[in-house]
Parts: structure tokens; C-alpha cells; sequence
């Protein structure tokens, strides 16, 4: 089964300022701030959701082909993925825009400023899908997640057009985007994937119920956080996975695209829902416990243990005859 991952791709610039905004604002000048914070710390960080769900993908034995549109700095986190197991061949390089960006400031009272800068990705609603299908000898499914909103509507209306069945993942964009657009970034979709939130939130901006949305797609697959997953189909029982014990809980950002990376495999290597959804869960599990969305590391003999111990010895027999 052939994998195309459609979404942004971005390097996070995460700094540390050793005390309080608040200390620094003067309540009559708010009108006109200038303010420079000396940081103790940076960390840069690879992220975006394309490369994290991929960077799963890889770790897990599988070559998923990552879809998004990057600067010329992006040589360097190109080799990073294809060292992972990623198919970068597809990413469209920009000539004159460096790679997305988020940078953010935190101070000791966790308060944050932070901006994030587009940048490339823009130009990857100039990407075609169907050029990566024939380079790959043809796509299975095409996650569309979260990136230039026009690039999301383009790879939607492409896949129904070629017949390409997709996943549609619009996670963050959800704030920004209209109801139309969301109508048509769901309809047809074979799975769906949101939070809890993004549920609502799809319901409010649509106007559809909950029963009709899932009448319009195949599966809906909405995360639950310390809950796990929730999977429904119309017509049949729902399917609920609970996470797995984490050994510590370090810092969530990318847990649901490790979710994602782990369903996906699952689907991949033809395993039930249920199972898919407990490899996904296992993945993230492992994500919390890592600082950094793509730093975690995949040992064979002490994923499938606790793997067993979560979901039973049954269960991670399924897996570990695939796992490589």
C-alpha cells in the first residue's frame, strides 16, 4: 500500500526568556511596544505535520511519500528524512522563499509570543498529485493534512478526480477556514481524523450533525487524548483504544501525528481498526515521552513489550509479524 502524506513542512525556533512578559510591559504604553528579551536557550526543532506523520512512518519500516513545498534550507532536513525512511523526491522547492517557521519566546510563567512565517509553504498549492503517483507507480491513499489552505482544497479536489481515495486531517486550519471549504475538504473522504475539539468545531462551521458527517465519510477517527481513540462507521459499532502507560510525560507536541504515522502503518500492513489504532497510540506514547516531535527512538524488543503489556500478548503478536 502506497502512502502520499500531503501538509506543511516547518522548523520550530523555540527560546526561553528567564523572566516575565508581564514585568517588562508598561500599562500606558501598550499603544506602542518595542521590546527586545535577551533568551537564555534555542532549540530548533524539525516539525511540521507532513514530516512528523512520515518520520513515523519511517521509523516504523515503511517509505511514505512526503508531499509539501520547502526553501533552499531545507538540504539538511531532507537528509534527516531520507535517513528515516522518507520519500522526499515529491517536495517542491522553492526559489525564492525559505522553509516555514515558527518562532516563539516562553517566559517563567509560561506565557508565549510567538509568530509563524508561511514561507514556502505557500507554493505547495502549485503541486500536482498526479505526477507523484506515476513516479511512485501509483497512490493507495493521500493523507491531506493541515498546510496552505489552497494547497489542501487543490490535493482534495484532485483525488476525487483521479478516483485517489484520501484521509482528510484539517486539524489547525480549522480556525481559519470557512464552513464551505470545510464541506469540501471532508465530503468523500475515507477516513477523517480530528480531535474532540476539531469534532465540535467541524459541526459548528459545516452545520452538519454528527450522524451527517459520518454519513459522508468512511471511518471517523477522532483522538481523545489521555482517553485514546475513538473509531465509527456508519452502520457499526464504535471501536474505543485506550492509550498506552507512559514512562513520563515530557512535552505532547506531535502526539497526534504520531497517532496518525502508527494508524496509517497499520492500514499499510492490512491489520483491523482496532489494531491500527493501538500501534497509533503506542507510537505517541512514545512521542510524550520525547522532547522534540521527531527525537524518539523505535527499539523492536521494547516497543513490542510494551506494546503487549497495553493491548496483550494477541494483539502485538499481529504487529510484530510486520514490525521491521
Amino acid at each position: 500500500m502506497r502512502i502520499a502524506v500531503t501538509g506543511s513542512i516547518a522548523t520550530d525556533h523555540l527560546m526561553t526568556f528567564p523572566g516575565r512578559f508581564a514585568d517588562q510591559l508598561v500599562a500606558d504604553q501598550l499603544h506602542t511596544v518595542s521590546l527586545s528579551f535577551l533568551v537564555d536557550e534555542l532549540d530548533v526543532r524539525r516539525g511540521g505535520v507532513g514530516p512528523n506523520i512520515c518520520f513515523g512512518m519511517g521509523v516504523l519500516g515503511l517509505r511514505p511519500v512526503l508531499v509539501g513545498a520547502a526553501g533552499q534550507d531545507f538540504a539538511e532536513y531532507r537528509a534527516w528524512l531520507d535517513r528515516h525512511g522518507v520519500d522526499t523526491a515529491s517536495v517542491r522547492i522553492s526559489e525564492v522563499l525559505h522553509t516555514a517557521r515558527f518562532v516563539c519566546t516562553t517566559d517563567t510563567d509560561h506565557n508565549q509570543i510567538a509568530s509563524f512565517y508561511t514561507g514556502a509553504m505557500s507554493e505547495a498549492r502549485q503541486i500536482e498529485l498526479h505526477p507523484v503517483a506515476e513516479r511512485v507507480g501509483g497512490l493507495d491513499l493521500v493523507l491531506i493534512g493541515a498546510d496552505d489552505p489552497e494547497a489542501m482544497l487543490r490535493h482534495t479536489e484532485e483525488c476525487r478526480t483521479r478516483a485517489i481515495p484520501f484521509a482528510a486531517d484539517p486539524s489547525q486550519q480549522l480556525a481559519r477556514l470557512e464552513g464551505e471549504d470545510i464541506r469540501l475538504l471532508i465530503e468523500g473522504a475515507t477516513y477523517l481524523f480530528t480531535n474532540e475539539y476539531e469534532k465540535a468545531l467541524i459541526e459548528s462551521k459545516t452545520g452538519w450533525t454528527d450522524a451527517e458527517i459520518l454519513a459522508k465519510v468512511g471511518t471517523r477517527v477522532t483522538t481523545l487524548g489521555a482517553r485514546g481513540v475513538r473509531i465509527e462507521r456508519t452502520g457499526e459499532p464504535a471501536i474505543e483504544v485506550g492509550c498506552a502507560q507512559e514512562e513520563a510525560k515530557v512535552d505532547p507536541t506531535g502526539v497526534g501525528d504520531a497517532f496518525r504515522a502508527g494508524f496509517l502503518a497499520g492500514l499499510t500492513w492490512e491489520l483491523p481498526l482496532e489494531r491500527a489504532a493501538q500501534l497509533g497510540c503506542m507510537l505517541a506514547t512514545l512521542v510524550i515521552e520525547t522532547l522534540g516531535t521527531q527525537e524518539y527512538e523505535l527499539r523492536r524488543g521494547h516497543f513490542m513489550e510494551r506494546f503487549a503489556k497495553a493491548y496483550g500478548e494477541a494483539a502485538a503478536a499481529e504487529v510484530k509479524a510486520h514490525l521491521a
